[in-house]
C-alpha cells in the first residue's frame, strides 16, 4: 500500500478512478440490471433456471442406474492406482 510521500513522489501512479468508486459504479450497475421496471430479464433467468432443473431432473431419474455404475467403475479405478 502506497503512503502519502510515495503518492506525491510518483503522481503518474495514482490510479484515475479509485477501487472503492469502481465498486460502488459495479454494484449499482447490478442492482439496475436486477431492479429492470419491465422484469423480462428476471423472467428469463428464472424460467432458464427453472428448465435447467427440470432437465436434470428428469436426466438423473431416468439415468440414475447408469450413472451410479459409471462413477463406482470409476471409483474403483481410482482406488486400485492408489493401491
Amino acid at each position: 500500500m502506497q503512503s502519502i510521500k510515495t503518492v506525491m513522489k510518483n503522481p503518474a501512479e495514482r490510479r484515475t478512478i479509485s477501487m472503492r468508486k469502481y465498486m460502488s459504479n459495479a454494484l449499482w450497475r447490478a442492482k439496475t440490471a436486477l431492479m429492470n421496471p419491465s422484469g423480462d430479464q428476471m423472467t428469463g433467468w428464472l424460467i432458464v433456471v427453472l428448465v435447467v432443473v427440470v432437465v436434470g431432473a428428469v436426466f438423473m431419474t431416468l439415468y440414475q442406474g447408469s450413472i451410479t455404475t459409471i462413477w463406482n467403475s470409476i471409483v474403483s479405478k481410482i482406488t486400485g492406482l492408489l493401491g
